[in-house]
């Protein structure tokens, strides 16, 4: 499978609340009862493990629309490709060759499971806009089809046993995507993390634990998954969301009203730079772009389709670029390769 044609259904840009919420996302962690977890199983026992669910593949008609990939089948570059994607993380593409690790890919780009990360599995849905409701019956089917077949490592006291204990219980993470650059530029944003860590919630950068928030995106997930019903935690997050989009609003609104010809000013020159800059770092393109997105949604800049500013935060990435041209890139042809790649798409 070339990694470059994976799809992503969030993408489109299609769903409630989407000019802020890029996207949502359940992440279901599962283990299998007869294996070892990955951190101290055997090869064997990984490699069992993806025995186990290529049987099932073959077993059940419902999987007929997914793709089975080996990451040791790829290339760094491809599994760092997939990295961006969102589709695996960096511990699961950094052990692609020596943990028997693999990827089932569901053709239209809403389900995907990493195959022996931290975990056996990781199941993931993925769609645009605020769907964390939509995203739980569509993976609880995909998951409830696969227990059919697999014995699951589970106790009746505390739920789905897992690598980390902070995922015991459900096994569930929920997190939703949101641009942000109205409580960034306004400096709420700091109060507004501080305000969600106090009722069990978490805010992290574009890629999760660890990352940066870079393009003023931010990924506000569940912290607990003990104690709470998946329901209860997706109607917590969702609530909590729609605050969080409320409040950016309003902050937009302020920002207009207070800051004008500045704002606009900013605004227009982050458009002007990007139609017309020769060589530019993926950091300042994401910058960049947050602007211009934000200068679009409140009708100060041209409109732009939003799939068109989603497929870019994936294709100026350093992995993507480098698999577009088929080589290795040294960082200023990258540089240049993604200036021209922005300048085609807003021109």
């Amino acid at each position: 499978m070339n990694v470059d044609e994976v799809k992503l259904e969030w993408i489109k840009g299609i769903g409630p609340n989407s000019t802020i919420a890029l996207s949502s996302r359940i992440r279901l962690a599962r283990n299998l009862r007869d294996y070892p977890f990955p951190s101290v199983a055997k090869k064997r026992d990984l490699e069992g493990v993806v025995q186990r669910i290529k049987d099932v593949l073959a077993q059940d008609p419902y999987f007929k629309p997914f793709t089975l990939i080996m990451l040791s089948d790829l290339n760094d570059l491809e599994r760092e490709a997939l990295v961006e994607k969102h589709m695996i993380s960096p511990d699961h593409a950094k052990s692609g060759n020596k943990r028997e690790g693999a990827l089932l890919l569901e053709n239209e780009g809403v389900l995907s499971m990493m195959i022996n990360e931290e975990d056996h599995l990781r199941i993931q849905c993925f769609l645009g806009g605020l769907q964390l409701s939509e995203a739980w019956r569509i993976i609880d089917r995909f998951d409830s089809i696969l227990e059919k077949h697999i014995d699951y490592a589970f106790d009746e006291e505390f739920g789905y046993l897992t690598a980390c204990p902070t995922n015991v219980g459900t096994g569930m993470r929920a997190s939703v995507m949101l641009h942000l650059p109205g409580l960034v530029l306004s400096k709420k944003i700091g109060r507004v993390i501080e305000e969600v860590s106090k009722i069990g919630l978490t805010v992290r950068g574009i890629y999760g634990e660890g990352s940066e928030a870079m393009g003023n995106l931010f990924q506000l997930s569940n912290q607990i998954t003990l104690g709470l019903s998946e329901e209860e935690i997706i109607d917590k997050l969702e609530k909590i969301a729609l605050r969080v989009i409320e409040e950016e609003e309003l902050t937009r609104k302020h920002l207009f009203k207070t800051k004008g010809i500045e704002l606009e000013d900013s605004l227009w020159r982050a458009y002007g730079i990007l139609k017309n800059a020769r060589l530019i770092s993926s950091k300042e393109a994401m910058e960049l772009l947050s602007k211009v997105r934000m200068g679009v949604d409140i009708g100060l800049l041209p409109s732009i389709d939003k799939y068109k500013f989603n497929e870019l935060l994936i294709k100026i990435r350093p992995a993507h670029l480098q698999l577009s041209v088929g080589r290795e890139l040294s960082p200023e042809e990258r540089d240049k390769i993604r200036a021209d790649l922005i300048r085609e798409s807003l021109n």
